[in-house]
């Protein structure tokens, strides 16, 4: 094996334990030593692939955040191959696959806002809403939404509803805790995103009495003779 692939070898899995230890136990909890430890290398070789324990924090979240940005990540998969709203259904799926496939990840975003509040992870989701316009505009997707409406806020609305879901789900291991199975509470907040809370009016209700052209003087006379 070459030098270069060996290095890049213990980089990943320094990374790999890293993402380990820090999604289990938190990052203060957290020692280089124990990083090295599990990876199954020296300190010193932790220190010439990274600087600080912090920077191998913020290259994990890289990684995430990278994969986020890819057309093969589930979620972005799903928009690009279906038109919304009508797949709502796909992208709560994907919602869920992405946060099963990137578990560890997620677990990071936590304990940054928890341990470093969100400082390294603020300015990905200042950016969120320039990157789904972005993203919504390269794939020439065009959401059927009612007048007035903003694509780039009813699909970040339902990103945020679904990664939120199964977040409590899987990264804090709460199942069904909107008491009903995961395919019913997908169901359930797709219909709700496409056709709101509101109970809908009948077409009879709403329709208006039909004036007669009577007043009711000539009412009253009419009902005297």
């Amino acid at each position: 094996m070459q030098q270069e692939e060996r290095s890049e070898r213990s980089r990943t899995q320094i990374l790999d334990a890293a993402l380990k230890l820090f999604s289990q136990h938190g990052y203060g909890a957290t020692s280089v030593n124990d990083i090295a430890e599990e990876a199954g290398v020296s300190k010193g070789n932790v220190y010439h692939h990274f600087p600080d324990k912090e920077t191998i924090f913020r290259a994990l979240l890289d990684q995430y955040f990278q994969a986020m940005s890819q057309p093969d990540f589930p979620f972005n998969r799903a928009l690009a191959t279906g038109t919304f709203p009508d797949n709502l259904e796909n992208l709560g799926r994907a919602a869920r696959d992405a946060v099963v496939e990137w578990r560890q990840h997620v677990a990071l975003i936590y304990v940054d806002v928890v341990e470093f509040d969100g400082t390294h992870i603020r300015k990905f989701y200042e950016e969120m809403a320039n990157r789904f316009d972005a993203f919504l505009k390269t794939h020439h997707i065009a959401p059927q939404l009612a007048d007035g409406l903003s694509p780039t806020s009813a699909v970040m609305l339902a990103t945020r509803i679904f990664f939120n879901y199964f977040s409590v789900e899987i990264i804090f291991g709460v199942k069904d805790h909107f008491g009903k199975q995961t395919d019913q509470v997908i169901a359930e907040v797709s219909r709700i995103l496409r056709h709101g809370m509101l109970k809908q009016k009948s077409a009879a209700r709403t329709q208006r009495p039909r004036r007669t052209g009577f007043s009711p003087s000539s009412r009253a006379k009419a009902r005297r003779t």
